[in-house]
């Protein structure tokens, strides 16, 4: 049997606004899984609350709309429980880098092998059009109409300097070049992190398609994503240009490797044992 992307369509329709760069994430998702030809009954697509967060509903996999900044958790009890499950994790900038920025961290250094995906609109959609935690400085919103006056977390430096062994950056605007980055991502072995410019068409009138049509241009292509420090500086060129493609790649034991590894020498306590050491 061949697979194709609609075998991967759920029987929702996408609820985005008309132009939303997160159709462009759905496609291209659909377009990885049937390249890969992974059975849908073995993916779990987890998400936390936003507008990206939507995307299980969208998909015939299984999937997890979960609570607000703890997409990253659930998906990690997902793998543990079942690590022959392909998990894809989804969620936007705001899910991420906010209320669930203390769960990145975590899940990047243990090096769970699952897939992380967060599409970056530099604003809050769902709740109307406040600032993110990647929203640019001076950038004015219904929260700050005054203009913004905190940093921006830029998501790919942040992920690799927690201990991301993949980090890539996409663009919803040229869907090819993010299946690819899909595939790669979903293949790599290890916590696999990738940033999707996905314009938010409705609140953010400033970051719009054309804005990042004249920026966005893959890497050059004599980089090699083996150098963690030049990976963090080309992660952070944003002004005239704003790289994209795989920034970092690190073949490194997984948390199931070093599971694998102590459980080789351990022998099985009986209940028995177990009563008697604790008297």
């Amino acid at each position: 049997m061949v697979r194709t992307a609609l075998d991967y369509k759920g029987k929702l329709k996408p609820t985005w606004c008309p132009g939303c760069g997160d159709f462009g994430v759905l496609t291209a998702l659909f377009n990885a899984f049937a390249r890969l030809d992974l059975d849908p009954n073995n993916i779990a697509i987890v998400s936390g609350i936003g507008c990206s967060s939507r995307l299980p509903g969208f998909a015939s996999t299984y999937g997890v709309h979960s609570l607000h900044g703890r997409a990253l958790p659930i998906g990690q009890g997902v793998k543990l429980a079942n690590p022959e499950v392909e998990v894809v994790v989804v969620g936007g900038d705001g899910d991420a880098f906010a209320i669930g920025g203390g769960h990145f961290p975590h899940a990047a250094r243990r090096n769970i092998d699952l897939t992380y995906i967060v599409m970056n609109n530099r604003i809050y959609g769902l709740t109307k059009g406040q600032v993110a935690p990647t929203s640019d400085v001076n950038f004015r919103t219904v929260s700050s109409p005054y203009g913004n006056f905190e940093e921006p977390i830029n998501p790919v430096a942040f992920a690799i300097s927690v201990g991301a062994t993949f980090a890539a950056r996409g663009f919803s605007g040229k869907v090819d070049q993010l299946t690819d980055l899909i595939v790669a991502a979903i293949t790599h072995r290890g916590f696999a992190f990738l940033e999707v410019i996905s314009p938010c068409v409705t609140f953010n009138k400033v970051h719009t398609y054309k804005y990042f049509q004249e920026k966005v241009t893959p890497l050059p292509a004599e980089y090699q994503p083996d150098d963690r420090t030049k990976a963090i500086e080309m992660a952070q060129v944003m002004q005239d240009v704003i790289y994209t493609g795989i920034f970092y790649r690190q073949e490194k034991l997984t948390y199931h490797d070093w599971i694998s590894k102590i459980m080789e020498g351990v022998r099985p306590v009986t209940p028995k044992e177990l009563v008697l050491s604790q008297k």
